[in-house]
């Protein structure tokens, strides 16, 4: 028995150019890892997600091999996970189940390409590819109808009342919350053992550290309710 070796068509404008023709073609989305959301099929690291018209019409590895019989428009999504846009992972949502409506997703699973290094209120999305009713809405993280996809506004340093330093009961966490927006946390012996931007919308106060996480907290009159710990005002 022999073999052939199976390369994808890369994501050139070709690709492109086919998926905003109102072809009939079928599109193959190949080479990621696919949730089907089906307990009965299950999942794949690594298969292939074939829509025809507005459905899904066939789900796991080895599609590809009748691609070009078939004049797939083939859509590598290696390094991507492939699963229904609806999804609940609670029990509710879509599925990928061969026929029902093509509403799929490819979510990257690296940062795009130009993503700011460290820290940043705004990383943009991971979501690369969009289908709906089997019409590709979304290339590359972009919209096709040329609407910009809804962003998170840049947060904005307003005028609060919680400016100051907040102490845990314990005196072994001491946040300060300053002025210009950054906060500054000592832990014990450790003076700043962390720092970073935050920003206060009503009585929530969300942080984002030098380190690149994200954390938030809650205040309730003088109380300030933050990771398990209850700061008072000093």
């Amino acid at each position: 028995m022999t073999t052939t070796e199976l390369t994808t068509t890369d994501r050139d404008a070709g690709v492109l150019a086919a998926l905003t023709a109102n072809s009939t073609r079928p599109l193959l989305l190949t080479g990621g890892a696919v949730i089907t959301m089906d307990p009965l099929l299950g999942d794949w690291e690594r298969a292939d997600v074939l829509i025809g018209g507005d459905r899904v019409v066939g789900v796991g590895p080895g599609l590809l091999t009748a691609a070009e019989d078939d004049g797939m428009i083939v859509v590598d999504c290696a390094g991507g996970v492939v699963l229904p846009a609806a999804v609940d992972f609670a029990g509710g949502g879509g599925t990928l189940t061969p026929g029902v409506r093509a509403d799929v997703a490819v979510v990257r699973l690296a940062d795009p390409e130009g993503t700011p290094v460290g820290a940043a209120p705004r990383r943009g999305g991971h979501l690369d590819v969009l289908v709906r009713a089997g019409r590709v809405e979304v290339w590359r993280g972009r919209r096709l109808d040329g609407v910009e996809s809804v962003q998170a506004p840049e947060p904005v340093v307003a005028e609060h009342p919680y400016a100051g330093l907040w102490v845990d009961e314990d005196d072994f966490v001491r946040q300060e919350l300053r002025p210009d927006g950054r906060y500054d946390e000592a832990r014990g012996d450790r003076a700043s053992a962390y720092q970073g931007r935050y920003w206060v919308t009503g009585d929530r106060v969300d942080y984002l550290d030098d380190l690149g996480f994200w954390a938030f907290g809650e205040f309730d009159g003088d109380v300030l309710h933050h990771a398990g710990y209850r700061f008072t005002r000093r």
